[in-house]
């Protein structure tokens, strides 16, 4: 019955936001963190179209966008180079920020190998696969690339690489994916089936589709 306790806070969001005092900042000062569809995702200009109704185009050419997705310390987590590319970058983005979150709790990482710590992730879109398999080139499809795209690997990864041994759940309920995740993570510490848990979502848009 005891309350349950956000010890540490980890995030990346548009406009720049990499931690929860810049975010906090973004909201104070009321900036627009929406842009224009950055040329590194898509033509905005070939799939935009005025006509809402108009087959194969967006009514929009904005959106909310992470910078620097391409970027990625593999060796730091102890994952090969061969690996890393072929790793979808919101698994990237989960081991940056979860690092980041139990450095904002003042948790060494390192420490809690062993425990029984949970992992509950909201996770639902795959576009980095899409883009890799568009890509119409066999040699891109091997053992990393089963790995590094399945949403269920997205938490499973997370509790290999910290060596994590309680429950790791990737949820998809859409929209609400990592509310569900928060859900489920305090049902569990309830439970007692873990200790600690770290609960969050990732969702990057990389297809116009």
């Amino acid at each position: 019955d005891e309350p349950i306790a956000i010890v540490g806070h980890g995030c990346r969001l548009p406009g720049g936001v990499d931690s929860p005092e810049a975010f906090w900042a973004l909201l104070r000062e009321g900036r627009d963190a929406i842009v224009e569809v950055p040329p590194d995702r898509w033509d905005a200009e070939a799939f935009y179209d005025p006509d809402p109704d108009a087959p194969g185009k967006m009514c929009t050419r904005h959106g909310g966008f992470l910078r620097d997705i391409d970027r990625f310390d593999a060796a730091f987590f102890g994952i090969a180079p061969r690996e890393a590319t072929h790793m979808d970058p919101q698994h990237r983005l989960l081991l940056e920020v979860a690092w980041e979150a139990l450095e904002d709790a003042g948790i060494p990482a390192d420490g809690l190998s062993g425990s029984r710590t949970g992992v509950f992730v909201g996770i639902s879109g795959n576009d980095y696969a899409q883009l890799l398999l568009k890509k119409g080139d066999p040699t891109r499809i091997n053992a990393y690339f089963a790995v590094g795209n399945a949403l269920s690997a997205a938490a499973g990864r997370l509790a290999y690489t910290l060596g994590f041994e309680g429950p790791a759940l990737a949820v998809d309920t859409a929209c609400s994916s990592s509310l569900v995740a928060v859900h489920l993570a305090c049902r569990s510490l309830r439970a007692g089936e873990c200790r600690l848990a770290l609960a969050g979502g990732v969702n990057l848009v990389l297809m116009p589709e």
